[in-house]
């Protein structure tokens, strides 16, 4: 299968196209969010990885006419998850979080949660792939990222927000001037999760109240998540003080507990090599 067949987008308007990987059906299927600027392009996440995302975009034209005149496309992982950072390696200039370089370079499958099964993958990327072999390729990030950095694309500035408690690197991206929030894990219309191997429930509520302090100084008026569908500034305002509300009660925290002991297992489990 080519990169054409694998992905799908659509334009937004602004500069900004949502991709998609069609053939991976699972809640864990990431937003893939490209961004045009006058002198730099970014993408924002970029899938398992399985098929070259790159190639998509060149062959869709999606940079435009002549996209040699700017930088190199920077890639942006919004956390290392391995459906967000899979695809990180097939790009020049990778950006993520300082938490979490160290599991990007040395490809930690514990961290990256590199958790696939056989069934999501509804159309295999090609003859015998098996969802088994899979493993986020080690990464050396171009651009270290922390709190208040500015990501210049010419006529448009994205200021990196650390949000841990999803993971510890996890950001949020601020277009200001737009008051857009392109979210990754942080923050989606569902449910979010605060069980993983290096989530953590206090900072996942820090970070909440700051989501809030974004709404509450209008600030964000689109959210841009990591997945499922875009939403506005007062269902942000709803999903971060829900979770604050839901995350601090004692039925919580041991539900927490239990999930995160399971998982830590499971990820271990399934990270284990096999001897044949």
């Amino acid at each position: 299968m080519s990169a054409t067949d694998w992905y799908a987008h659509k334009s937004l308007g602004q500069g900004i196209y949502w991709i998609q990987e069609k053939f991976f059906e699972s809640s864990n299927r990431a937003n893939i969010w490209l961004l045009r600027g006058s002198h730099q392009d970014v993408v924002i996440d970029t899938g398992l990885g399985l098929r070259s995302l790159p190639d998509y975009i060149n062959a869709k034209g999606l940079l435009g006419e002549d996209p040699q005149r700017k930088n190199p496309l920077l890639a942006i992982a919004t956390h290392a998850h391995f459906d967000h950072s899979g695809g990180l390696h097939q790009f020049q200039q990778v950006g993520v979080h300082s938490a979490e370089v160290d599991a990007l370079a040395s490809g930690d499958n514990f961290e990256t949660v590199t958790w696939l099964s056989d069934r999501e993958i509804v159309q295999a990327p090609w003859p015998g792939w098996r969802a088994s072999q899979y493993r986020v390729n080690a990464v050396q990030p171009t651009h270290i990222l922390q709190e208040g950095d500015v990501i210049n694309l010419g006529d448009r500035q994205l200021t990196v927000l650390h949000m841990p408690g999803h993971s510890r690197g996890s950001i949020c991206l601020h277009d200001g001037d737009n008051r857009m929030l392109f979210s990754g894990d942080v923050v989606y219309d569902g449910d979010m999760i605060d069980w993983l191997p290096t989530s953590q429930v206090s900072d996942y509520i820090s970070s909440c109240e700051r989501l809030l302090g974004l709404v509450d100084s209008e600030q964000v008026d689109q959210v841009m998540p990591g997945h499922y569908h875009t939403f506005g500034a007062k269902r942000l305002h709803r999903i971060a003080s829900g979770y604050i509300n839901r995350a601090g009660t004692c039925p919580a925290r041991f539900s927490t507990f239990a999930w995160k002991t399971l998982a830590s297992l499971a990820l271990r489990a399934s990270n284990t090599p096999r001897v044949c």
